[in-house]
């Protein structure tokens, strides 16, 4: 049984925001930002997954790649797309 758990366990990490992304067509940071789909908190979460270590790609680690996106982007344009949620939420 323990054994069956981890496996679940690996599986979600390894989908991580992908979950709330099913479906749907986000293939960079902003169109997170823009997908009234979602809701605010579900958008934060997803960039800062995005925006996550977990993601970064191996000897680039200026790139993240989201399973469930198309191509890598840069923690840059992550963080371009965290701010403008930022400013549209008024923090």
């Amino acid at each position: 049984m323990n054994t069956v758990l981890q496996q679940a366990v690996d599986n979600v990490v390894s989908m991580g925001p992908a979950v709330l992304m099913q479906g749907m067509q986000l293939a960079r940071p902003m169109d997170v930002v823009r997908s009234h789909s979602l809701s605010l908190d579900d958008r934060r979460t997803i960039l800062a997954a995005w925006a996550s270590d977990l993601y970064a790609v191996v000897s680039k680690p200026a790139l993240r790649h989201l399973p469930g996106t198309p191509e890598p982007v840069s923690i840059d344009e992550i963080q371009s797309a965290l701010k403008e949620l930022d400013r549209q939420d008024g923090s």
